[in-house]
C-alpha cells in the first residue's frame, strides 16, 4: 500500500549577507501514514506522545533565531515535553519580546492563548509568568517564560494582545503579580475586600473570611474563619468519624494479653 503524507511547509526569512543567501527554517508539520506493518505497530506505550523529529529540529531552529535576534531579553531556549518550545526572559524583556513574535514575519503569534503564574517561595524570584502564544499562520504554539517577586512589577502586555487584560487581572488576584501599565488592574475572581491571594502557597487553605447568612440581619456577613474544634478532632480508629461526641468512642487500639495463662 503506498504511503500517504500531509505536509505543511513555508518559506524561511531570507538573510543576505554578500553572497551568501540562507533561509531560516520554520515549523514544519507532518503526518505520514503507510501501509508498512513495521510504521503501523501497535504503540505499548499510550501515555507517551510521539514527536517529529524534524517539526523538533525546526522548533529549536527557531529558538536559536530568536535568541539571535533578541539576545538581550532571551536567557534561554528550551524544549520540553519533546516538542514544545519555550523560551525564557527577563523581565524587561516581556514587551520587546512578545511584540517580536507577534510582529515577526516568520512568527506571527497573534493570539494570546493564557497567561498562567507558578509560585515558588524557595526561589528569590518567587513567581514564574508563563505566556502562551498561538500561531494560526503557522499552526504553532510557543511559551514565553519570566520572573519576578512580590514587589517587582511586569510590564503589561494589554496594548500587544488585548486579551491579556482579564488574563493579568486574573494572575494579580491569584497571585499578587502587578502589572505596571495596565488599565484597569484589580480582582476579577474574589470578592470586594478580599484578603491575599488564594494561589500562593503560603497563603492557608482555610482561607482568612468565611461567609455564611445572618437570620437577624436578613443579608449575608463576611466574618474571620473560626473553626471549630469539634471539626478538628479525630480518633486513630475512624479518622473520618467528624463527630465523635454523637457516636460512641472504639479504643485507638485493642491490647493483646500475650501472657500465659
Amino acid at each position: 500500500m503506498a504511503g500517504r503524507s500531509l505536509r505543511l511547509v513555508t518559506g524561511g526569512l531570507l538573510r543576505l549577507g554578500g553572497c551568501q543567501r540562507t533561509a531560516l527554517p520554520t515549523f514544519t508539520a507532518i503526518r505520514k501514514e503507510s501501509g508498512d506493518s513495521s510504521t503501523t505497530a501497535l504503540e505499548t506505550r499510550p501515555t507517551v506522545r510521539k514527536f517529529d523529529p524534524e517539526v523538533r529540529q525546526n522548533m529549536s531552529d527557531f529558538g536559536q533565531y530568536v535568541a539571535e535576534c533578541m539576545p538581550k531579553f532571551v536567557q534561554k531556549v528550551q524544549l520540553t515535553a519533546g516538542d514544545e518550545l519555550e523560551i525564557l526572559i527577563a523581565p524587561s524583556g516581556v514587551v520587546p519580546v512578545l511584540s517580536f513574535l507577534k510582529n515577526h514575519t516568520q512568527a506571527q503569534f497573534g493570539s494570546l492563548v493564557d497567561i498562567a503564574g507558578v509560585d515558588m517561595p524557595t526561589r528569590k524570584f518567587r513567581f514564574e509568568i508563563v505566556y502562551n502564544l498561538l500561531s494560526h499562520r503557522f499552526n504553532s504554539r510557543i511559551r514565553v517564560k519570566t520572573y519576578t517577586d512580590e514587589l517587582t512589577p511586569i510590564d503589561s502586555c494589554n496594548d500587544i494582545f488585548k486579551a491579556a487584560n482579564w488574563n493579568e487581572r486574573e494572575c494579580w488576584d491569584m497571585y499578587g503579580v502587578y502589572f505596571a501599565n495596565h488599565p484597569d488592574l484589580r480582582r476579577i475572581l474574589t470578592d470586594y475586600g478580599f484578603d491575599g491571594h488564594p494561589l500562593r502557597k503560603d497563603f492557608p487553605l482555610s482561607g482568612y473570611t468565611e461567609l455564611r447568612y445572618d437570620d437577624e440581619l436578613k443579608r449575608i456577613v463576611q466574618e474571620p474563619v473560626e473553626l471549630a474544634q469539634e471539626y478538628r478532632k479525630f480518633d486513630l480508629a475512624a479518622p473520618w468519624e467528624q463527630f465523635p461526641n454523637f457516636r460512641e468512642q472504639l479504643p485507638a487500639a485493642e491490647e493483646v494479653d500475650i501472657e500465659k495463662k
